[in-house]
């Protein structure tokens, strides 16, 4: 059986931070999905669309990535895609109690689901899609921050 890990998120937009989660993740499992959020209670810049465009594109050619859409549990999207784990990254600390809290509540809803944290690289610890999105709006460069695939949403 593949070894197969969801990786959450609204993406929005996706970073350099959260791809090096995904490269992270596939050094531990044969296949990483990853879930872009239809979260009703978030207001994101882009639509789930473009958000969909815009990692399907980063990902291009990545045989053991998959991109889907979401709403709703996460654990039924783990079951919807046969993933025995959940993929998180933690940039810092004050990441820890609210993944801490996530995991648990998701491992009382499945078991069977385990979730697996991984440390980001000291190069996007600071990175946060909150923060693109609010440097790039005020017209600061954040190319070095995000894939190629994304800059041109950013653009005025």
């Amino acid at each position: 059986m593949k070894r197969t890990a969801i990786y959450p998120g609204t993406f929005d937009p996706i970073t350099l931070g959260h791809v090096d989660v995904v490269h992270r993740g596939l050094k531990l499992f044969d296949r990483v999905v990853i879930g872009v959020a239809a979260n009703p209670n978030k207001q994101p810049m882009f639509d789930l669309d473009t958000r969909l465009a815009m990692v399907r594109e980063t990902f291009t050619g990545k045989a053991r990535i998959e991109v889907v859409s979401f709403s709703g549990l996460l654990v039924e999207l783990a079951h919807d895609q046969h993933a025995n784990a959940i993929l998180r990254g933690l940039r810092a600390a004050s990441d820890f109690e609210y993944e801490f809290q996530m995991a648990t509540m998701n491992r009382r809803l499945d078991e069977r689901i385990e979730t697996v944290f991984v440390m980001a690289r000291e190069d996007y610890t600071f990175v946060s899609s909150r923060f693109i999105r609010e440097i790039s709006g005020m017209g600061g460069d954040v190319s070095e921050l995000v894939p190629p695939a994304v800059l041109p949403h950013l653009m005025p």
